[in-house]
């Protein structure tokens, strides 16, 4: 029996990287999904990858508040209940300097990001008071929400992940009388479309060698996150709330870190994009 065995979750821009492989995971430990992309072609295409029954796709703009909503009350109606709320739904603008960035590609990036998460939020907490007290809310961190994690090039981005830090530690507070579990998990550095060096920006292929490296250092495969994401959606957070995870935490990035010459030398370094 599945640690999710019985469970339903939403998992926003589920339709591939970090959001498909923590739907697979939670699918595999018995719990019934609905996978989510603003495009209905990847919608079709992700869900044609799970065993029948597992999953329900559904088309959703998370900037639309009323389209979230609607998510939710399909996905209830659809599996009879929804205990897990994951906003994984993000993107970021091309990597540059403030000065070259596009206003419009940069505001995209902080509205999708924050609003998106807000509106999630907004929409599972509103569905957990009414329908599911001990429901799980759980958003994404990222580079830019730790102390000291500087995210030169990419601020739009880092700049969310801060924001949606405090967010949500905020509604943890908000709701702390509740038996809401409100989490936030950082998946780590995954080489997914995000952090793609094709087509390189002028910038990026200035920061090329030492960014290459830094991926050969410390992404890792999607599965550690959606392992953490399982754990936080399982029996072990009930009764807890305002929980931070990891997939990059202290100790593993001195291990990626240590273990970095031996993968190079032995050539098991990780180059998949997921």
């Amino acid at each position: 029996m599945g640690r999710l065995e019985g469970k339903v979750a939403i998992i926003t821009g589920s339709s591939r990287g970090i959001g498909n492989a923590i739907a697979h995971a939670f699918v595999s430990e018995g719990a019934k999904v609905v996978v989510t992309s603003s495009s209905g072609t990847n919608v079709a295409d992700a869900v044609a990858g799970f065993p029948p029954g597992s999953v329900h796709g559904r088309v959703c703009d998370v900037l639309s508040l009323g389209e979230v909503q609607a998510l939710v009350a399909e996905s209830a109606e659809c599996f009879g209940k929804v205990d897990c709320f994951i906003n994984n739904a993000g993107i970021s603008a091309p990597f540059c300097a403030l000065a070259e960035s596009d206003p419009d590609a940069w505001g995209r990036v902080i509205d999708t990001n924050i609003k998106g998460t807000y509106n999630g939020s907004r929409a599972a907490i509103c569905y957990f008071l009414r329908e599911n007290p001990h429901g799980k809310l759980i958003n994404m961190a990222g580079s830019g929400t730790d102390s000291g994690s500087n995210t030169p090039w990419i601020s739009a981005y880092g700049t969310t992940k801060a924001a949606i830090a405090r967010f949500t530690h905020a509604v943890a507070a908000e709701y702390r009388h509740t038996p809401l579990s409100v989490m936030l998990l950082h998946p780590g550095l995954v080489r997914t479309a995000m952090v793609s060096t094709e087509n390189p920006t002028p910038e990026l292929q200035k920061q090329l060698a030492s960014f290459n490296t830094i991926l050969d250092i410390f992404a890792q495969p999607p599965s550690v996150a959606a392992g953490l994401a399982v754990r936080m959606a399982s029996g072990w957070s009930d009764g807890k709330t305002d929980i931070y995870l990891s997939a990059l935490s202290g100790m593993r990035k001195k291990r990626l870190l240590l273990t970095f010459p031996f993968r190079k030398i032995f050539n098991r370094i990780d180059r998949q994009t997921y």
